[in-house]
């Protein structure tokens, strides 16, 4: 349940994909923030909020546990995510990252492939349906640029169904 990493590396949350961040671009001083809270928080200590009401989500998050809270640069994150996979999620499943900094500056903006990318969380596709669990410790850079992060992900299955979509925004370091 480890959606995203580099973000969390940057931002420490959803410690899940640990990618590498495409170069800095610019976007419009207009650009507005990259999703309006449309969703409910995340159950946990943690400052996630799904895109919209997850009923159809493939991915029903029980609880992500965030420790500390918010992350702290320079500092290891201690994540516990649990949920139940409605269905079995199989190779071919995508991650849409991105991950902005003060709402201006595009640190990350690609398209993943999940099961890759969950190896970094010691899971591997496919993901059975039934309960997932995940612990993982992320040791966060120091030299995470102070400002505020902002971070969505959106995670489909091969056939291009809602797993999850998860976001936070102005997360401070």
């Amino acid at each position: 349940m480890k959606f995203l990493s580099p973000a969390a590396t940057v931002v420490g949350l959803l410690a899940p994909i640990s990618v590498g961040a495409n170069p800095l671009s610019l976007w419009p001083s207009s650009q507005a923030p990259i999703h309006e809270l449309n969703g409910p928080a995340v159950p946990g200590d943690n400052p996630l909020f799904h895109c919209a009401i997850p009923t159809d989500d493939i991915l029903q998050i029980q609880s992500v546990e965030l420790v500390p809270n918010p992350p702290k640069a320079g500092q290891a994150l201690k994540i516990r995510a649990s949920g139940i996979l409605t269905e079995t999620v199989e190779k071919g499943a995508t991650v849409l990252l991105d991950v902005k900094w003060n709402n201006v500056i595009t640190l990350v903006h690609q398209t993943v492939d999940l099961c890759e990318q969950i190896k970094n969380v010691d899971l591997e596709c496919p993901l059975e349906k039934g309960p997932l669990v995940l612990e993982k410790e992320v040791a966060l850079p120091a030299q995470i640029p102070k400002g505020k992060f902002s971070v969505l992900a959106d995670v489909l299955s091969k056939d291009e169904d809602k797993i999850t979509c998860l976001q936070a925004d102005n997360i401070q370091f």
